[in-house]
């Protein structure tokens, strides 16, 4: 037997979950809404029309899941579902992939209120 075999298994091994990994759908909370941003000057977004401020503290995560600075986002149209605290201020914060712009989601509170989540296919159903 080669000398390399059992590295090159050990490698395929570690591989695997990553894989797997990689197929994962990232939790998006169902009290999360969609909406469309402008990026200004940190902290300031436009959202759907209106000027919001991101929280102290807010977690933005691009269409990999991976954080972002608002500041690498300045003046960038992204769709996105998001947060916000009880001040109103933008919490968390998901751009969405390709995946997840087809699902549909509420924009507003009315829409969540009255649409129904569908834990199996983790989509919303319109009434």
């Amino acid at each position: 037997m080669p000398r390399c075999l059992p590295t090159v298994m050990a490698a395929l091994a570690l591989s695997v979950p990553l894989l797997v990994a990689a197929q994962v759908v990232r939790p998006i909370p169902t009290q999360s809404l969609r909406g469309e941003m402008v990026f200004g000057q940190p902290p300031e977004v436009l959202l759907n029309g209106q000027v919001v401020r991101l929280a102290p503290g807010a977690r933005i995560k691009d269409p990999n899941n991976m954080l972002v600075l608002s500041g690498a986002l300045v003046g960038q149209k992204v769709i996105a579902n998001y947060t916000a605290d009880p001040y109103g201020l933008l919490m968390d914060v998901w751009v969405l992939n390709e995946r997840e712009l087809a699902k549909p989601w509420p924009k507003t509170p009315e829409e969540a209120a009255t649409w129904v989540y569908d834990l199996v296919s983790q989509t919303w159903i319109k009434p």
